[in-house]
């Protein structure tokens, strides 16, 4: 019975690494994209998870939300930040730092 509740466990572990990595690569990506649009540069070329916790869906199932952010700068000098939310692995909003007197919308 241990032995099962064991490989139970570690598979119940693998499968969240598998499930986190996928969502941060999801979300490297939008970001990624999101600078592109903006002609911004990602600094660091990464992501942090800042949150995780449950939540539900709009379909009513219980889901991983994730959050992430993430720097950039538009001029090369100024940082500003970012941020992408998922539930599982949809991604459900991404916000960026940006000032109206900027001109970027």
């Amino acid at each position: 019975m241990q032995g099962l509740l064991l490989i139970l466990g570690l598979a119940a572990l693998l499968w969240f690494w598998h499930d986190s990595l996928k969502a941060r690569e999801r979300t490297l990506g939008v970001s990624r994209l999101s600078c592109q649009r903006l002609q911004a540069q990602l600094l660091d070329d990464t992501v942090a998870l800042s949150r995780l916790r449950l939540c539900r869906t709009p379909e009513g199932t219980v889901a991983l939300c994730r959050r992430y952010r993430f720097d950039f700068t538009l001029d090369g000098v100024n940082r500003r930040s970012g941020r992408v939310d998922l539930q599982g692995q949809r991604i459900v909003e991404v916000l960026l730092d940006i000032d109206q007197d900027d001109g970027w919308q």
